[in-house]
């Protein structure tokens, strides 16, 4: 791919992702509409992009970003409706997938078919999630489908490896499937946990906040590199890294945790947009590859119809075959579980949109095996998985957001929780300050720092119970009779306040999404306040 059709295409995407954006209308669906168009356009070359480079440069740091602002906690309560979808279902679409296009498409063995399975077994869950942000899907339905795809990725890509391998002759190095698949999961685990320790070890010795970002930017790509290297999940490297690095986020300075706030989101669009829009420009050039292999258009793209309906379908049916089974067990056994509603089993059913990992899983099928011979069926497995991928966005995209406000499937005691959490935070900070500001003034003997004590105390009080913020006017006056000491005394506070709620989140008090928020808010403050007393500072000097 040219560097000016790489250019043009980034830009063209977030144009017309900030207009989508503006018309709220949903960006994925939009920019694959108008790539899908835009490949017509006569004398346009083939926006070609190796398929290492989707899923060693693109597919990394989305991962990462993921992770590093998921919380473990919520991951680990939700962990086996994660891997039941994550990993199970991606199994069973992977060989349901495989024998009914084995049956239905002439031209593939069934070793291609498997193949085929594995490419469009594993959905992207940032439209899903996106959408699900938006219209206020419960926290579990969110959380459920956010570790999904950290997981599921992982399951389809080693999937894919040993069905590739089993069609070329090539080979994955053990005789066991199995004892591969766990290779791949401990090796990468391993790589993401002993990469983040060192980062952490090497972050914790820096004192420049755009040098730790940089360092910050680079462990996604580095982690999945590392555990490439030694033939491990890459995916699970990158995700068990962003999870270390995420759960020790407080203790980085706050100038890195203000600046990585807004480099990854603004990095994830970037990449989310460009995704989308590569994935439309394929149109044109996926029937013309149909076209050159002697193949007719119109049956390649019914069997991509036919294999995208039971795509859709298999979802649902094990969504609810599961719970079904598990509310029977637990029936049986008169144990209380709490499953998820119907309701929410039809969301998280049409929330199977397939992305980034199935074009590049398709693009990276080879050419040829080791024998020589042409690998069967590639260009149909192309063709399918692209019909299968943009037919799940336009489908499923479309109407999610139509499911879930017809459902309404909306949780009123969540509401409640959360309120519940924001006033427990809240205490804790306010008792926090309390006993900090306590033990200052049984140390202190001058009255001048008393008072400053007593206008910390009523000032973050204040800002605790109702997020009071001073007026200019109100800020330089106090700046100017207290100094230095005021602003100081208002950070030490503020490291009491974030150590408290630390501690409440480690012993199960206070959740880590709430923990989050706050800390967040106690960020900016500290940010302020260290500006305030670098400027008070330069005015005496």
């Amino acid at each position: 791919m040219d560097g000016w059709l790489l250019l043009l295409v980034i830009v063209g995407a977030v144009v017309i992702a900030g207009f989508a954006k503006r018309l709220e209308l949903q960006v994925p669906l939009v920019l694959v509409a108008v790539g899908s168009v835009a490949s017509f356009i006569p004398g346009l070359p083939r926006p070609a992009l190796e398929p290492e480079l989707l899923l060693g440069v693109i597919l990394p740091p989305l991962l990462y970003s993921t992770a590093l602002n998921f919380s473990f906690t919520s991951f680990a309560h939700n962990f086996r409706s994660i891997v039941r979808l994550g990993v199970g279902l991606v199994a069973v679409t992977t060989v349901s997938v495989g024998y009914f296009s084995y049956w239905l498409v002439p031209e593939l063995t069934l070793g291609a078919a498997l193949v085929l399975g594995a490419v469009v077994a594993p959905p992207d869950a940032v439209a899903a999630v996106a959408v699900g942000r938006k219209l206020g899907l419960p926290s579990r339905m969110m959380a459920i489908l956010t570790g999904e795809s950290l997981v599921n990725d992982a399951a389809a890509l080693t999937l894919f490896t040993i069905t590739v391998a089993s069609v070329t002759g090539s080979g994955i190095g053990v005789d066991s499937p199995v004892v591969f698949f766990l290779y791949e999961v401990v090796g990468g685990v391993a790589v993401g946990y002993i990469l983040s320790r060192l980062v952490r070890f090497a972050r914790n010795r820096m004192s420049d906040s755009a040098l730790e970002t940089v360092l910050g930017i680079l462990i996604p790509f580095a982690a999945y590199l590392a555990a490439e290297q030694i033939h491990a999940s890459g995916v699970l490297a990158v995700v068990t890294a962003g999870f270390v690095l995420g759960s020790a986020r407080s203790s980085d300075a706050v100038p890195t945790r203000i600046q990585e706030r807004h480099v990854w989101p603004t990095l994830d669009l970037l990449l989310e947009t460009f995704v989308f829009a590569y994935m439309g420009l394929q149109l044109k050039f996926v029937i013309d590859d149909i076209a050159a292999e002697g193949l007719p258009v119109h049956v390649i793209f019914l069997y991509g119809l036919l294999v995208l309906l039971l795509v859709m379908v298999l979802r649902p049916l094990a969504l609810f075959a599961g719970s079904a089974i598990r509310r029977s067990y637990h029936r049986l056994r008169k144990s209380e579980h709490a499953e998820l509603t119907w309701r929410q089993n039809v969301v998280l059913s049409w929330a199977g949109m397939r992305g980034v990992v199935t074009l590049a899983a398709a693009a990276g099928v080879p050419f040829t095996t080791l024998a020589g011979d042409d690998f069967p069926g590639r260009g149909i497995i192309q063709a399918i998985a692209f019909t299968v991928a943009v037919g799940t966005l336009l489908i499923q995209g479309v109407t999610l957001p139509l499911v879930i406000a017809r459902l309404d499937i909306t949780d009123p005691l969540e509401a409640e929780h959360l309120d519940e959490q924001r006033h427990r935070a809240r205490l804790i900070s306010r008792r926090a300050v309390q006993e900090c500001l306590d033990e200052a003034l049984q140390k202190v003997s001058d009255k001048d720092t008393a008072d400053v004590l007593e206008r910390v105390r009523r000032v973050t009080m204040a800002r605790i119970q109702a997020g009071e913020v001073e007026d200019d006017n109100e800020r330089a006056q106090r700046t100017r009779a207290t100094g230095a000491t005021f602003e100081e005394w208002r950070r030490t506070v503020l490291r009491r306040q974030r150590e408290a709620l630390l501690s409440a989140r480690d012993s199960g008090e206070l959740d880590d999404e709430v923990l989050r928020t706050v800390l967040d808010g106690l960020d900016l403050e500290q940010a302020a306040s260290e500006t305030r007393l670098q400027r008070f500072m330069a005015e005496r000097g």
